[in-house]
């Protein structure tokens, strides 16, 4: 979990939504235009939100929670923009 200083929130992957390569190119786009550093977690794996390999080794399939954690000058706003993202993925 993150530590004192970071804001975390915890969104789920859409039932039909896998987060392989598309879903997940767009989530670390996304992740990447933060000056915060960013991380999720799923399945007992933790990434980097930036690392598009980190992402696609956490394995995350529909209905998978997901735990983003920020740290950083726009971690609210980031976490807030990436936990959109996520529930709107199709």
């Amino acid at each position: 979990m993150p530590a004192s200083s970071e804001l975390a929130t915890l969104v789920r992957l859409p039932e039909n939504v896998a987060l392989h390569a598309r879903p997940a190119g767009m989530f670390v786009r996304e992740a990447a235009r933060a000056v915060a550093e960013i991380r999720v977690e799923a399945n007992g794996r933790s990434a980097n939100a930036k690392s598009i390999l980190d992402v696609l080794a956490l394995g995350a399939t529909g209905g998978t929670e997901l735990v983003m954690s920020a740290s950083g000058a726009d971690a609210a706003e980031a976490l807030e923009r990436l936990a959109e993202l996520v529930s709107s993925l199709t």
